[in-house]
């Protein structure tokens, strides 16, 4: 099944992020300095030649000194291209490029990918077997059938690594897992249950291959295809690979096949199975209609019929999503950690039990608000989902064991234990709950106002924010100007978006008597009041989300943070007892770093670092991080002494009174918080860790520091964030491109800061 989620957005917004920063998805980043000559020859010669003698020496060196171990190869002719077919080698490229960001994304696997221009499996075969001193894996995709049989057979007997057909096995495993858990939720046995497949393709004869490895006996399925049930004797569109699931059978349709039958998996064509035909199934019928996009019986029409059924697609708008992504960056992952020489069987059996086991248990919380519900174990969830972030340490452990288990481990792991906990540590969280906070946006879309909607990096965002379904954009500027703009844009429906313009629009006079009100006693007379609300972009804007026609609002690209700061402040308050502070959010391959206050606070007071303190201490929570307080100053415990601690030690005094939930410490310098041999020169310091929140003196340092680690470190940088304003309100920098925009909006629209 497809491993992105079925989503609304254009051909010209996927054009444009495939375009946009640099063309493509991937690049090569190197693991050690490069900074020095030394460096460049420890990197190359002379230094290369001590780790060429070790490997030459014994090959089994090659995992401890070079990449291998951990690089898979995604490899394509593009001749069945998702659902696009035959469009050739060179037009697989983005999808390969996108598989390979997965395996990064998922499972911190490298990964490159090889498209090979030939259709000549031979040829196929021999281009790829020459490359396995290049790699440590092989991920084949998008092969057409029945070559992609002949070519992975013919790989797993000549390389002495694991090599995966994803179209076949990656969505085997994961249709077995649905299966195993609807048969545990219907009380069936797998060798008592029927099923009829429909479909002969790789992936259906893949999953109906495992299922019966799994327990189902061979001759309780049927397999169909375009003539009909595969029995034994047939001879029309046959062959050897149909041959092998052909059974004694009467049935000579897909309709005479499925009366009785428990289960019905399909991976054939939209519409290939009647609403009167799930109606003779047995009680309590199991169907995984898994053709992408549409499946064979939209999930309403089985359940207009059998209400008791159990169902499974493979798009995301549905429950029980079919998700290759569950399986294959994890079975790579623990595949690759104990070297093993083939992806066997049992290991891909392994695989199917432990996504199963987890869907049975308790489903973490921020998966749960990431999809705006509580899932819980039963008919609408048998598969977990694929934002699980417990994903990575219980498939690849599992795989990982299986592999030891059956002898095919070059490198067998001797503490799994330990194992299991370097897989959890191995992800940056970060990236987990924004890809929850995305989805939970999509689940509770709001209405968020585009300050800035004339701008092109506003509207490209804008256009995003819709596209993905994260909510409605409430765009603001000239009307006539901002539909130029989106027509230039290639937006199908330029008309049918809500452009606020103050020249005509009819909330003006109802902005005006608001904010007169708020400030005829600082200064402003009605006239003033008028003009700034007809002129004034921002305040427009503002009282829009203040007067509840918006839900939320974005600017900052043609004003500073601070001009635009003031302006929103004109219409909109703190949040009762609280001080508005920004942070930027540092994300780095293994770290995340949260910086405040770097917008707003210039000398701020204990209270305030204490405040300050607590929330962004709950904005790491809410990011899935467990948080480490640092107050950093020059001084560390008071060397050298200085007179602006005072409110630093107060600060942390007020916290010591609250007893908070979180590690806290401070008077301290940067390297007294963050690197662990200075932490060890004071041992009676209250962090467990390098801290991940560092709570700055003073505005200047913070801001400082902030745009140096931005222009310097190399790290990805969210912010800044504003934080403690009564409606969610977020400042961008003024240097943002499309994608900063969208990211702040959304996390405006879900909550998770403001």
């Amino acid at each position: 099944m497809a491993e992105e989620k079925q989503a609304s957005f254009t051909a010209r917004e996927a054009l444009f992020y495939h375009e946009t920063i640099r063309p493509g998805k991937i690049e090569i980043i190197a693991s050690k300095p490069m900074a020095t000559q030394r460096d460049l020859s420890l990197a190359y010669s002379p230094g290369v030649a001590a780790p060429v003698e070790a490997i030459a020496e014994d090959p089994a060196n090659a995992a401890r000194y070079t990449a291998r171990s951990n690089l898979v190869a995604v490899i394509s002719n593009g001749t069945a291209i998702l659902g696009l077919g035959n469009l050739g080698a060179l037009a697989s490229k983005p999808v390969m490029e996108g598989k390979a960001v997965l395996f990064k994304r998922f499972a911190d696997v490298d990964s490159i990918d090889i498209e090979l221009d030939t259709e000549d499996p031979d040829k196929f075969i021999e281009a790829v077997a020459l490359m396995e001193p290049s790699f440590g894996g092989i991920n084949l995709e998008d092969i057409k059938a029945p070559e992609c049989f002949i070519i992975e057979q013919a790989l797993r007997e000549r390389m002495n690594i694991p090599v995966m057909h994803d179209d076949q096995h990656g969505t085997a495993i994961i249709a077995a897992a649905g299966l195993i858990n609807a048969c545990y939720l219907t009380g069936r046995d797998f060798k008592d249950v029927r099923m009829v497949v429909n479909g002969a393709g790789a992936s259906a004869l893949a999953c109906t291959a495992l299922i019966k490895a799994i327990g189902v006996p061979h001759d309780h399925v049927i397999v169909c295809d375009r003539s009909g049930p595969i029995y034994r004797g047939r001879t029309d569109s046959m062959d050897q690979w149909k041959s092998a699931h052909a059974v004694d059978t009467d049935a000579r349709s897909l309709e005479e096949a499925l009366v009785g039958a428990d289960i019905f998996l399909g991976l054939s064509a939209a519409g290939a199975l009647k609403p009167e035909w799930v109606d003779g199934m047995a009680e309590q019928p199991i169907i995984f209609a898994m053709a992408n996009p549409v499946p064979e019986i939209m999930p309403d029409e089985a359940k207009a019929v059998r209400p008791d059924a159990i169902i499974a697609t493979g798009r995301s708008d549905f429950p029980n999503q079919v998700n290759n992504v569950l399986g294959f960056p994890f079975i790579f992952r623990g595949a690759l950690d104990v070297q093993a020489t083939a992806i066997n069987e049992e290991m891909k059996i392994a695989a199917a039990h432990a996504i199963a086991e987890l869907a049975r248990e308790r489903v973490p919380d921020e998966v749960a608000a990431a999809y705006g519900k509580n899932h819980a174990f039963g008919t609408d969830y048998i598969i977990p989902a694929p934002f699980d972030p417990r994903l990575m340490e219980v498939v690849s452990s599992a795989v990982a064991q299986a592999a030891m288990d059956t002898g095919v481990a070059l490198a067998p792991i001797a503490d799994m234990n330990a194992y299991r906990m370097s897989l959890k540590a191995r992800l940056n969280p970060t990236t987990s709950a924004l890809t929850n906070t995305y989805e939970l946006a999509r689940a509770n879309p709001k209405r968020v106002v585009f300050a800035e909607a004339e701008e092109d990096v506003v509207l490209r965002a804008a256009i995003q924010f819709r596209d993905f379904g994260y909510g409605t954009p409430v765009l603001v500027g000239r009307t006539e100007k901002v539909r130029e703009k989106l027509i230039e844009l290639q937006v199908d429906d330029p008309d049918e978006w809500e452009i606020q313009n103050s020249a005509d629009s009819e909330h003006v006079p109802q902005m005006v008597d608001y904010l007169y009100q708020r400030l005829q006693r600082r200064g402003r007379t009605e006239r003033d009041v008028r003009r700034t609300v007809n002129q004034d972009r921002n305040v427009f804007a503002a009282l829009l989300v203040a007067l509840g026609h918006g839900d939320a609002m974005i600017s900052g690209l043609t004003r500073t943070f601070s001009q635009t700061a003031r302006e929103v402040n004109l219409v909109l308050d703190p949040k009762p007892g609280q001080v508005p502070f920004g942070i930027h959010m540092m994300i780095g391959k293994n770290h995340t770093t949260f910086l405040a206050d770097t917008t707003i606070n210039e000398r701020p007071t204990a209270e305030q670092l204490a405040h300050i303190a607590r929330e962004t201490a709950a904005v790491a929570r809410r990011m899935g991080h467990e948080p480490r307080v640092a107050f950093l100053s020059y001084s560390t415990f008071g060397n050298p002494p200085g007179q602006w601690l005072g409110n630093i030690r107060e600060a942390v005094a007020i916290l010591d009174s609250e007893n908070p939930s979180f590690e806290y410490e401070g008077e301290m310098a940067p390297d007294a918080a963050l690197n662990p041999k200075v932490m060890e020169l004071y041992p009676f310091s209250r962090l467990s860790g390098p801290a991940n929140v560092l709570i700055m003196p003073g505005l200047q340092s913070a801001n400082l520091s902030a745009k140096l680690l931005r222009e310097l470190a190399g790290d990805a940088t969210i912010g800044p964030m504003l934080i403690g304003m009564e409606k969610p309100v977020q400042i961008a920098p003024m240097t943002a491109i499309a994608p900063d925009v969208l990211t702040l909006s959304v996390l405006a629209a879900a909550g998770v800061v403001g």
